[in-house]
């Protein structure tokens, strides 16, 4: 995501900060975390558990060591960020760090133009002087400043550059040959992805060991996490990154799935129809990231923005975060996310209030609708139940996905990445919570133990293992069903791998496994026992079933056949919503273009979490497009008072017989507003700032139905103490 600078307002914060240094203790586990270039100021303290410090390098007001104390000084851990393949690296790249130049190292495209993030900011291709730096000056830097969790953010090599004299080198290095065009035919556009997959890769590998080698000689054990779009994403934007491979990885503890609006806008085909469908891609993009992780017991952190990088107005950031915010949620057993990057620019930069309108700063209600969003990631719980739908049905995808996108080659075309939607959408928008399989953790038995029917096609990817496919046909002797969909007829089916080298002969690598599972397949759509289990082979590559209207017929027939009658698994259920029970929270998602136009009704009373003002209601109305995020105060625990939902994190809480005590914490110029569950009516509630002055709230009130209390006041950081009896 695109990196802010420094202004004049930092400084000031910053100075600010040494005049008032209010220590304090986030009491919580960390879950939640915000990346920021900024030092901290009251403006931007958004009172999650971690501050994730971007870059180390220093300027003549700041250096990186004041930065990352400045957050300390406010109760953060500090944590680390700085790209991988880019960066604030001028002292590299114009020769200051070992007197070379080294912009030359920038990824080129095809007219011979660097592909820049910035000023003097080429993507890189990472060659061995750049991981030198990277290790010797950025990431021993930041452990020698007492960092011990760094985020490799972004490795990102543009599928239409490769025409670079150092990528010519690696080419040759790699492969053994002369380098070639990628332009020049589908076999030199796949092994020059392929390279660019490797390449960082191995810069991963190589600067994550060192960071816990070094951290080792200190005696710290340091982690090591991936900050990276999904999956999804990087295809559709046509670039190549390691993904799936790197949680295999010993030194890899993890990732940051960096979904928001702006991934997730990229528009799709669905019925004939091109057009952006932001929450069920984001639903797909969290799948993606989520299903990459857990079988390989990986910890991932889910990121929302409550804006986007792409310049819109606030009524479009708020409609599209409220999805994305949704989507992350439907996700039950993680606890972990960043809440938002760069609150700078959230807080302090002005955006258009409508299409049309004047730019102002963030408005307050929507100020206090991300604050109670937010806040609630603080503490939302595990859950071991799912999203409301028949389970079991997934979709395998495979990290070369990423290598067929660019340029266009006669005789394959996937508009948008539809071979990859013609899988997941038809189901999606029947209400199937479908998963996502990635084809590199195929080794790990938790990867297909829940999996009753897997679609799978390589119509838009290939396998780069052999190994792969003797775990798919095993699942399918076991009693998988596997449902391949393919004509197999795509000019990336003959490129120079596995399959026909070395002794290999097979002009598809579907053969291989075909082969594997002990079936002849023709041209033709057939059904074949295998074992105890089922393979499907429909010779339709799936771009099909979503670039015409009702293109999806036979697919969905056939999936219903492979869920209910071969695997068994019960009825497929079609409706037009996903929903989930987690705790005390109802999180719902109600579809466009499905089998119905019906809302979802859910039964209070509960409190609207997207409406600032926190009314309840006797029940919630979702109609097909939107969603909802509720607080269900049937499912509170009335054993104690609490705050149920705030635009503020909640602190130091005492309780008495009769009375109820806690401090309030948000960023300066915000306005809080919260609801409170107590056993009776109040009798009293005084509400102080820190200095002991009185604050009369702006909204007092009381709500039988639900027993709880209303209140709205201003925020602040250094918190507002709130006392309550009855």
């Amino acid at each position: 995501m695109t990196t802010q600078r420094y202004t004049l307002l930092s400084l000031f914060g910053f100075l600010s900060m040494l005049g008032n240094a209010q220590q304090d203790t986030l009491q919580t586990p960390e879950k939640t975390a915000f990346q920021t270039v900024s030092p901290w100021m009251p403006e931007i303290d958004v009172q999650s558990d971690i501050a994730i410090i971007y870059g180390a390098h220093d300027t003549e007001e700041l250096s990186f060591q004041n930065r990352l104390q400045s957050w300390r000084n406010h109760g953060y851990e500090t944590q680390f960020m700085t790209g991988i393949s880019w960066g604030d690296y001028k002292d590299y790249y114009l020769g200051d760090w070992d007197g070379e130049n080294h912009l030359n190292i920038a990824q080129v495209q095809q007219d011979g133009e660097d592909i820049m993030h910035g000023p003097v900011n080429p993507y890189v291709v990472p060659v061995p002087s750049f991981l030198k730096y990277l290790k010797e000056e950025v990431v021993k830097k930041a452990i020698d400043n007492g960092i011990t969790t760094i985020y490799l953010e972004e490795p990102e090599f543009w599928n239409y550059a490769g025409y670079s004299d150092p990528f010519k080198k690696e080419w040759q290095a790699y492969y053994g040959f002369p380098w070639r065009a990628q332009h020049t035919s589908p076999e030199n556009t796949y092994l020059s992805n392929k390279l660019k997959y490797h390449l960082f890769y191995n810069a991963i590998k190589e600067v994550s060991e060192y960071a816990k080698a070094y951290g080792k000689s200190k005696g710290k054990d340091i982690k090591v996490f991936i900050p990276t779009h999904s999956l999804i994403n990087y295809t559709a934007w046509q670039i190549v990154s390691p993904e799936a491979s790197l949680a295999s990885l010993p030194s890899i503890d993890g990732y940051i799935a960096q979904v928001w609006t702006g991934t997730s806008r990229s528009p799709n085909y669905f019925n004939g129809t091109k057009k952006e469908r932001v929450f069920e891609n984001a639903f797909l993009e969290y799948n993606a990231m989520v299903s990459m992780t857990e079988p390989t017991k990986r910890k991932v952190y889910l990121l929302t923005d409550p804006i986007e990088d792409g310049i819109k107005d606030w009524a479009d950031y708020k409609r599209n975060y409220e999805a994305t915010f949704t989507a992350e949620l439907l996700y039950p057993t993680i606890t972990n996310f960043e809440v938002m990057p760069w609150p700078q620019r959230i807080y302090m930069r002005p955006y258009k209030t409508s299409e049309d309108g004047a730019e102002a700063l963030i408005p307050d209600f929507y100020a206090t609708q991300m604050q109670v969003m937010i806040n609630s990631l603080n503490s939302m719980p595990y859950a071991n139940n799912k999203v409301n739908g028949s389970k079991g049905i997934g979709v395998l995808m495979a990290n070369s996905m990423m290598f067929q996108r660019f340029p266009n080659h006669e005789g394959y075309d996937d508009p948008l990445i539809s071979n990859f939607y013609g899988q997941t959408m038809p189901l999606l928008k029947r209400g199937v919570p479908i998963d996502i399989v990635h084809i590199e953790n195929l080794s790990y038995p938790a990867t297909l133990a829940n999996i009753k029917v897997l679609v799978m096609s390589y119509a838009n990817m290939k396998p780069l293992s052999k190994e792969s496919h003797a775990y798919l046909a095993d699942w399918v002797q076991q009693g998988g069903v596997l449902v391949y969909c393919g004509a197999d007829n795509d000019p990336y089916q003959t490129v120079q791998e596995w399959w026909n080298t070395d002794g290999n002969q097979y002009q598809a690598p579907s053969e291989h496994l075909f082969e594997l599972l002990g079936i002849t397949v023709s041209n033709q759509d057939a059904t074949f026992s295998v074992g105890k289990g089922t393979v499907h082979v429909l010779r339709t590559n799936p771009k099909e079933f979503v670039l015409q209207s009702k293109g999806d017929t036979d697919y969905i027939s056939t999936i219903t056949k492979a869920y209910e009658t071969n695997a068994q698994a019960g009825k497929l259920i079609f409706k037009n919503h996903l929903h989930l029970e987690r705790g005390a929270y109802d999180i719902a998602a109600v579809l466009t273009e499905s089998v119905s136009d019906e809302p979802l009704v859910i039964d209070g009373p509960v409190i609207d979490l997207y409406d600032p003002e926190l009314p309840v209601l006797a029940k919630k109305v979702i109609v097909p497009g939107t969603q909802a995020f509720l607080y269900n105060l049937n499912r509170v625990e009335k054993d104690t008072p609490k705050v149920v939902a705030a635009a503020a994190r909640v602190s130091e809480e005492h309780y008495g017989k009769r009375s109820y005590d806690f401090t309030v914490k948000s960023p300066k110029r915000t306005v809080n507003v919260m609801r409170v569950w107590l056993p009776k009516r109040y009798k009293g509630i005084t509400v102080t700032n820190v200095e002991g002055t009185t604050m009369t709230p702006e909204e007092l009130e009381w709500d039988k139905s639900s027993s709880t209390v209303l209140l709205k006041f201003p925020n602040a950081p250094a918190g507002v103490q709130v006392h309550i009896n009855w």
